[in-house]
C-alpha cells in the first residue's frame, strides 16, 4: 500500500538558482517538495516511484500577465496597435456567455500546462461589469484543468475612447454617435460587483486566488482608482494594471496628469510589494526607481509588445533600479499563443537591441529567474512556487532529453531559454498531481472542448457581427489619430524608428 509520498527518480534537476543541472531525486509528500536526494537514495518503501530518467526537470514556469478572455480570439488581427486592439475588443471579445468564459479560460489553461506553465496572473474582462458567476466560471476552469492562477477582474469607469483626449472628435461622423453611446457601468456599480466577487470567492486561495485589475490608469477616474485600492486593502488582495504599455498611454498620462502615469499611481498610494505593472515599456528611469523603491513588480511581455508595436522595454535598467521582473505572454488576442518558453526567449533577445554592451543584455539565467522566481513574486506566491527546493510546491515540468531540442545537451540554461519551444514537454506536475503525462493533458477532454469551442465561435461570429462592422468603420480614424499622437516627442524612446 502506498503512502502520500512520491519519489521522482533519475532526472537532471535545474533550479533557477543553479548554474547547471544536478542529478537529484525529488521527494514529494502531498503537494510539497520535502527533500532533494542523492540518486537512488532510499525512501519509504511505500512511496510511489516515477522514473524520469532521460529528462530535465525545471520548476513550472509562471506567467505574470495574461488574459483568458483572449484565448478564443487568437489570429483575429494583423497590423494592430494596442489602440486598434482596444477598438476591436467588442468584436473579438464581446457577447460572451458564462459557458464561453469557462471555455476560453480552460483553453488558455490547457495550452499553458501543455507548454510547461503551471501558474498565471489573469486579468479577465467581463462586460459590462464583473460578476460572481463569471469570475467563478474562470476560477473553475483553472481549478478543473489543474493549474494555479490569480484571477483579477479587469475594471474601469471610462471607455478607451473617453480616456484619450480628442479621440471621439476624430471619429467619422457615422461612427461618432456609436462611440459616444459606449459607456462603462457606473463606478459604484462596478466596485459593488467587485466587492461581491471578493466576498464570495469559492476557491482555495493556495491554488486560485483573486486580485484586482484597474485596466489602464487613465481609463479610471481618480475616485474609481481610490475605490479599487480601498477594496484591495480591505480584502487583502494584489493589484495589477497596464502601466505605460504604449507611447499613446505615456503621452496621455502627461496630458491628463501633468506627469507620468507611474508617478500618478505612486502618489495615489498604489505602489507596494503587491503591485504589478504590466508591460512598463515607456517607464522612464524615475518611474523605474519609484517601482523599485516600493518593491513593485513589472511583467515584461515582449511578444505582445512586438506584436502591437508598443516598443521594447528597458528591462536591464529596471533590474538595476531594483524592480522585480516577471515575464508574461499577455493574452492570445494580442500575442496569439501562451508559450512561456517563447516569452523567455524573446525577453533575452529583445534586450540585445537596447544596449551595445553585451554585458547589459538580459542573460538566459536572468530570463529563467524572471519566468519563475520573479513571476511567482508578482503572483504573491514567491515562498511556494518557482523553485525546486524543500518547502516549495511540487509544480514541476519534465522535458525529454531525447527530443531534438536537447540533443546534444550543451548548456541547460541556454537551451531552456533559447532552444526549448514547449515541444519537449513530457510530464507536468502541479501540487504533486500529474496533470500532463507522456505529453497528454489528463484533465481535459479535447474532443469535447473542440466541439464546444467551434460551436461558440460560430455563434459569436453572428452575435458580434455589428461590432465587427463598427470596428472597420472606426479603424481608419484610430489608425490615424493614435499614431499622430504618438509622433509627439517624449523624454524616453522605446521604438526603433529612424
Amino acid at each position: 500500500m502506498t503512502d502520500d509520498k512520491t519519489i521522482l527518480r533519475g532526472a537532471r534537476v535545474l533550479d533557477p538558482l543553479m548554474s547547471e543541472p544536478a542529478a537529484l531525486d525529488i521527494l514529494v509528500q502531498g503537494d510539497t517538495i520535502v527533500d532533494l536526494l542523492a540518486p537512488g537514495e532510499a525512501v519509504s518503501e511505500n512511496a510511489r516511484v516515477v522514473d524520469l530518467s532521460g529528462h530535465l526537470v525545471h520548476p513550472g514556469l509562471v506567467n505574470a500577465h495574461t488574459h483568458a478572455h483572449g484565448s478564443m480570439s487568437k489570429g483575429m488581427g494583423d497590423r494592430w496597435t494596442l489602440e486598434l486592439l482596444l477598438t476591436a475588443a467588442p468584436w473579438v471579445g464581446g457577447n460572451r456567455t458564462e459557458e464561453d468564459k469557462f471555455l476560453t479560460a480552460q483553453l488558455g489553461a490547457a495550452e499553458m500546462l501543455m507548454k510547461g506553465c503551471t501558474a498565471a496572473y489573469d486579468m479577465f474582462f467581463e462586460f459590462p461589469v464583473p460578476s460572481v458567476d463569471g469570475m467563478t466560471a474562470v476560477g473553475r476552469a483553472y481549478d478543473e484543468t489543474g493549474m494555479r492562477a490569480v484571477v483579477a477582474p479587469m475594471i474601469a469607469d471610462r471607455t478607451f475612447f473617453q480616456a484619450i483626449p480628442g479621440l471621439i472628435d476624430a471619429m467619422p461622423e457615422d461612427g461618432r454617435e456609436a462611440v459616444r453611446a459606449m459607456t462603462m457601468a457606473p463606478a459604484e456599480t462596478t466596485l459593488a460587483n467587485v466587492a461581491r466577487v471578493l466576498e464570495n470567492w469559492a476557491f482555495d486561495r493556495d491554488r486560485i486566488r483573486p486580485a484586482l485589475a484597474p485596466t489602464i490608469p487613465h481609463h479610471c477616474t481618480d475616485d474609481f482608482l481610490t475605490g479599487t485600492l480601498t477594496l484591495a486593502r480591505d480584502h487583502d488582495v494584489a493589484i495589477q494594471t497596464h502601466l505605460l504599455e504604449s507611447k499613446v498611454q505615456a503621452l496621455t498620462g502627461m496630458k491628463v496628469y501633468g506627469h507620468t502615469l507611474a508617478r500618478h499611481m505612486a502618489e495615489m498610494g498604489f505602489f507596494d510589494g503587491r503591485f504589478t505593472a504590466a508591460h512598463g515599456v515607456w517607464l522612464d528611469p524615475e518611474d523605474m526607481a519609484l517601482l523599485g523603491d516600493h518593491g513593485c513588480s513589472v511583467s515584461h511581455n515582449p511578444g505582445s509588445n512586438l506584436r502591437l508595436g508598443s516598443g521594447i522595454a528597458d528591462t536591464r535598467r529596471m533590474l538595476d533600479l531594483g524592480v522585480n521582473l516577471g515575464i508574461g505572454t499577455d493574452g492570445a488576442n494580442c500575442s496569439d499563443n501562451l508559450n512561456m518558453y517563447e516569452a523567455m526567449r524573446m525577453a533575452a533577445l529583445v534586450s540585445r537591441v537596447c544596449h551595445l554592451d553585451p554585458g547589459r543584455w538580459i542573460s538566459t539565467a536572468e530570463a529563467f529567474r524572471a519566468a519563475t522566481i520573479g513571476s511567482a513574486r508578482s503572483l504573491g506566491m514567491e515562498s511556494t512556487i518557482g523553485r525546486i527546493a524543500p518547502g516549495y510546491k511540487a509544480d514541476l515540468v519534465a522535458l525529454s532529453l531525447r527530443h531534438p531540442n536537447w540533443m546534444p545537451l550543451n548548456n541547460a540554461i541556454n537551451q531552456l531559454v533559447l532552444t526549448e519551444d514547449g515541444t519537449a514537454v513530457r510530464h507536468v506536475m502541479v501540487g504533486g498531481r500529474m496533470v500532463v503525462s507522456d505529453g497528454v493533458l489528463l484533465t481535459v477532454d479535447f474532443d469535447a472542448l473542440y466541439r464546444r469551442l467551434d460551436d461558440a465561435r460560430e455563434r459569436l461570429e453572428v452575435a458580434c457581427r455589428d461590432n465587427e462592422v463598427l470596428f472597420y468603420k472606426l479603424e481608419k480614424a484610430v489608425a490615424s489619430f493614435c499614431p499622430g499622437l504618438a509622433a509627439t516627442p517624449y523624454h524616453v524612446d522605446r521604438h526603433c524608428i529612424h
